[in-house]
């Protein structure tokens, strides 16, 4: 009779759910913090020691390993262990690469490796340390998939593979990005924990200055930034490609880029750098080529020899891939099963004291073989001390291992060993050789039991160990020496616009209904150009590519985008809220060129406002940036340059009502709600202008202006409510 068990849905769903979670978590996607490796890559390694495919056998072919560890330990697909396998090879991916790869195993292009039933593989030196001493009870085994076998939870690890090497992944709620550092200075720091646990993060700093990247680059992240991620186990590096000028002779020179940032795959750059070139937005470069063999060397050349160097390179440092930015997260599984995001310290210490377990199990499991082998050879000499006797007992009694046991008082192990000893170890000589390393065992004994007793013993041996490890990957070897620069935050950080864009003059247009365009050269009659049905032409704007459009909107926010990101002028454009995060319900006030050296006045319909300078307004997301503070029914209703010479300033309501007052009056600030302006009783803002005593009040009739020399009328403080505008002011109540 079958059984059923009613459950919620979503009780199920959840619980099913953080099954599956936990189990991507700590059996896929983050790095155990002892042996920095993943599943996959520890079966890998272990499946490979297990055929024997040592740094000095000779390799097998990869789909044979792929088999073994897909057959035994890791039941996926063939495609994701083989990938696996093929980034344990790959020098410019892996700082210390553990799988010596014969054949195609890919390249910095991006190009794939050829199909495992064409490479061959076996162990490097770097993974024999990570498995030494996993035969003598190092680590703990658990049983595989099937039942049938056994695998390590973790390797011995003798070489601290997780910063050496770095890891990266991705699990469900959380992910892993640590990069890759250099094992000498892992060394120096390690052998410097163990005489200081509490050792502050800028004396780590000192000895670990930065990561240490496989394909180079220059590190150009601040000193303080790194210490702080260090600290924090968050943060990121900023890396930059290393290049070089090359002269040409008659003051022509080209530049070579010899080493690319971590994982920018250089034919995808040099596609990038291709492009903008089609586009125009590099106009210092004239040309780009590949001119790379086993080494990197992509040269630039410039438009002419009067372009600066390090200019052309911030440029393209600024659009490009040739600098980017690699983020730390030191998310990792503690002890091999609660994630956690540990700072560079605690790493490290984690890895002293995973070594520090291996030693005391490798040094128990050490004194079990002594002790076995020293009772053996103690029953050896009592048979040499009893030869005949021990021979009439083999001869002659039927029982002989009892009788053995009982004569000279030997254990099961002492009988078995003399029963199995073969008859040419019955010399004289033997004796000599068995009693020379009964000594010596019992010596190495000694001194073994002497080691557990000692902590302080202990940890020198592990220092050793370290120190051993550093010095045959120190700085003087080929894959020890450090790749990666050090170099200084740079210090060019504005770049003039110039350098990224070619200056051309365009006009911005803006629709009624928000669409926005550039159209080559400088128009002035936006209302010939084609717009959707319905909709008409709102702003037009001379500018250039290299400038930056400022836009005012009704919530009191500024936005900038740049005049070159704008799309071409040979459509209908794009809508201006697709390019900035302007609200559904708010409204574009104003729009115009970028003028650091501007005031402007912004008003809200409810009468308030304010003088602020254009270049505290830039906004550097999409997001804009808040200046004036509105809220209820009031929005931002004006944005208004302040004209070169002008004294005053000029309001006008919608209730006809005109006010002129000094500009003085109005203060400046970098953001706020601003001052009343001009005060209703029935009615709101309609419209602001400045303008000039001796010019007097001026507006817009028709084609032509209106100049109202008599206005002391209308004259009077901020805040007041004005009195009714003169005779022939629009209807519209606007100036212009």
């Amino acid at each position: 009779m079958e059984t059923v068990i009613e459950r919620a849905f979503g009780d199920l769903l959840s619980e099913k759910y953080l099954a599956y979670a936990l189990s991507t978590i700590t059996s896929r996607s983050l790095p155990d913090v002892r042996d920095g490796m993943k599943p996959v890559h520890r079966r890998l390694l272990y499946a490979m020691s297990q055929l024997n495919l040592g740094p000095n056998t000779s390799p097998k072919k990869s789909a044979r390993v792929v088999g073994d560890v897909i057959g035994k330990y890791h039941p996926h697909g063939d495609t994701a262990v083989y990938d696996a396998m093929v980034r344990l090879a790959q020098d410019f991916a892996q700082r210390y690469p553990m799988v010596d790869g014969q054949g195609n195993f890919g390249n910095i292009d991006g190009d794939n490796a050829a199909a495992m039933r064409y490479t061959e593989a076996r162990l490097t030196r770097v993974a024999e340390l990570m498995l030494e001493g996993i035969d003598e009870d190092a680590v703990d085994f658990r049983e595989t998939y099937d039942g049938e076998g056994k695998e390590p939870i973790v390797l011995p690890a003798a070489f601290p593979n997780l910063l050496a090497n770095g890891a990266s992944g991705i699990a469900v709620g959380m992910a892993t990005n640590i990069p890759p550092f250099n094992v000498a200075e892992l060394c120096n720091a390690l052998v410097a924990l163990i005489k200081n646990r509490n050792l502050s993060f800028e004396a780590l700093h000192e000895m670990i200055p930065g990561p240490d990247f496989p394909t180079g680059g220059t590190l150009v992240e601040d000193a303080h930034n790194v210490v702080q991620a260090y600290a924090t186990g968050r943060g990121g590096f900023r890396l930059r490609a290393k290049w070089e000028v090359e002269p040409l002779g008659n003051g022509q020179y080209q530049i070579v880029v010899t080493e690319i940032p971590y994982q920018v795959q250089k034919a995808k750059l040099i596609e990038r750098i291709a492009d903008l070139m089609q586009e125009r937005k590099l106009p210092l470069l004239d040309d780009v080529r590949d001119e790379s063999t086993e080494d990197v060397r992509v040269v630039l050349v410039p438009r002419s020899r009067n372009v600066e160097a390090e200019l052309l390179m911030e440029s393209l440092f600024r659009n490009t891939d040739l600098e980017n930015r690699f983020s730390l997260n030191m998310n990792v599984l503690e002890d091999g099963r609660v994630p956690r995001v540990m700072n560079i310290r605690e790493v490290l210490l984690s890895f002293l004291d995973h070594r520090h377990e291996v030693l005391i199990r490798r040094t128990n499991h050490r004194l079990e073989k002594i002790a076995h082998r020293l009772e053996v050879l103690g029953g050896y000499l009592v048979a040499y001390l009893n030869l005949d006797e021990v021979i009439r007992i083999i001869r002659e009694e039927d029982d002989a291992k009892a009788s053995l046991i009982k004569a000279f008082d030997l254990t099961e192990v002492q009988a078995d060993a003399i029963l199995n000893m073969r008859l040419r170890a019955l010399r004289k000589l033997e004796e000599m050789e068995i009693r020379k390393e009964y000594d010596a065992l019992s010596a190495e004994q000694t001194d073994l039991r002497d080691l557990l007793e000692k902590p302080a013993r202990r940890w020198k041996v592990i220092g050793t160990q370290i120190k051993q490890v550093g010095k045959e990957f120190g700085q003087d070897t080929a894959l020890g020496a450090r790749r990666t620069v050090i170099g200084e935050a740079p210090t060019l950080d504005d770049v003039p616009v110039e350098a990224m864009v070619e200056r051309e003059p365009v006009t911005v247009v803006c629709s009624a209904k928000g669409w926005i365009r550039a159209v080559k050269g400088h128009i002035n009659n936006a209302a010939d150009l084609r717009f959707k049905e319905g909709d008409r032409a709102r702003f037009a704007l001379h500018a250039e590519t290299t400038d930056r459009l400022v836009i005012f909107g009704t919530n009191g926010r500024f936005y900038t985008i740049g005049v070159d990101k704008l799309p071409p002028g040979r459509g209908y454009g794009e809508p201006v809220r697709l390019m900035v995060d302007l609200p559904n319900d708010a409204d574009i006030v104003s729009m115009a060129p970028h003028d650091p050296e501007r005031q402007l006045i912004l008003a809200a319909s409810d009468g308030r406002g304010f003088r602020v300078a254009e270049k505290d307004v830039i906004a550097q997301t999409k997001n804009g940036k808040q200046v004036m503070n509105v809220s209820g029914a009031t929005e931002a209703a004006v944005c208004l340059p302040i004209a070169e010479g002008a004294d005053h300033v000029v309001v006008v309501g919608t209730n006809r009502k005109l006010l002129i007052f000094p500009l003085d009056e109005l203060p400046e600030l970098a953001r706020g709600r601003g001052v009343i302006l001009q005060r209703y009783k029935d009615g709101r803002l309609a419209d602001i202008t400045t303008m000039k005593a001796e010019d007097g009040l001026q507006w817009k009739r028709g084609d032509g202006v209106r100049t109202e020399t008599e206005y002391m009328a209308w004259m009077g403080k901020r805040g007041q409510a004005g009195r009714m505008v003169p005779t022939g002011f629009p209807r519209s109540n606007k100036f212009s």
